[in-house]
């Protein structure tokens, strides 16, 4: 077993934590992910989400550069059991030294502002993997999920977790910013992004992308999840999928009721996004440290259980091993 996993939240928390006055590590902390439970688990590689709340600062620009000094002096830290990547041939040295490999990636496409230059910035500081929005809209588009000026209640619940937006998609910044991503070998995630932005970048992209956390609309209906047809053109496009461990995007439930998450859930998405696209097209993206813990899955100290219960749900080992590493290493392959 070696697991590659497209997203996590870990360093956001972390400066959060030491915001608050608490010192937590990436070695060893509190919550669904460090590198000493990682190195029990056969890590492989992580990738490391820099996730911007635009609301909760004043300028969205210098909070993705504090992120990034806090990764930065993590990796340092930690140098002799994580190195970062920033071209494929860099995983396998890592992997040949012992070491876990990390891919700097960053959650909200409005860190930069709608500026190309900053968006070159980023790739200089080894970001390799941008979403291009989280729930809110932005200079390159629109999310799925959109919480902007809207708080769920149980009377507009349905409007904003099961109605997609099919309208709007990417910008043309958008669509100049996914174009110069590909030009410099960055990856675009359309997880977040509205059901119009997805085929945007379909159409304006040449190249294999990502969807780094989303899980299959058919199964549960949540906008943040894919409908078939996407998981099919992603398939088609060489691209891939991370199965989310977030409860709500697994099964629906009751607007209110508590929604514990089980990795029975998970197996069922990954045999509907299998049967639809192909086992080649699964991947992980846990989410860790970005949801509220799923009780199946409370950590990385759970993804050799999760390896299992594929392998009982009625995954080949071979096609374990895609949907747990190879899958996801063949994109980057194809694009970093």
């Amino acid at each position: 077993m070696r697991v590659v996993d497209m997203h996590c939240d870990t360093v956001s928390v972390l400066l959060q934590k030491e915001r608050e006055g608490k010192q937590e590590k990436l070695f060893q902390n509190n919550g669904h992910l460090d590198i000493k439970r990682m190195r029990e688990q056969a890590y492989l590689l992580q990738n490391f989400a820099l996730f911007v709340h635009t609301p909760d600062c004043i300028d969205a620009w210098e909070e993705v550069c504090a992120l990034y000094e806090l990764y930065t002096e993590q990796m340092e830290e930690n140098s002799a059991l994580m190195a970062p990547v920033l071209c494929y041939e860099d995983i396998e040295k890592n992997e040949s030294v012992g070491k876990i490999s990390a891919l700097l990636t960053v959650e909200e496409g409005a860190v930069c502002k709608g500026k190309i230059d900053k968006l070159d910035k980023l790739y200089q500081m080894g970001v390799r993997m941008l979403t291009l929005t989280w729930n809110f809209p932005n200079e390159l588009g629109y999310p799925n999920l959109n919480m902007a000026g809207a708080q769920p209640t149980e009377k507009n619940f349905s409007e904003i977790f099961f109605t997609p937006d099919v309208t709007h998609g990417l910008t043309e910044k958008g669509i100049e910013f996914v174009q110069e991503m590909e030009r410099l070998g960055m990856i675009p995630d359309v997880s977040h992004l509205s059901d119009a932005g997805f085929y945007d970048v379909l159409t304006h992209t040449k190249k294999p992308f990502v969807a780094s956390h989303s899980n299959a609309r058919a199964v549960c209906g949540c906008v943040r999840n894919m409908t078939d047809d996407m998981i099919r053109k992603l398939s088609e496009r060489g691209g891939c999928m991370g199965l989310n461990f977030c409860a709500d995007f697994l099964r629906e439930v009751p607007f209110g009721e508590k929604n514990s998450g089980s990795i029975e859930d998970v197996v069922a998405h990954a045999k509907h996004i299998a049967k639809v696209g192909g086992v080649e097209v699964l991947g992980l993206g846990s989410d860790f440290d970005g949801i509220d813990t799923n009780e199946g899955l409370p950590g990385v100290q759970s993804m050799g259980r999760l390896w299992e219960a594929l392998h009982d749900g009625g995954f080949k080992a071979s096609e374990v091993d895609k949907i747990f590493s190879e899958n996801v290493l063949r994109v980057y392959r194809d694009t970093l």
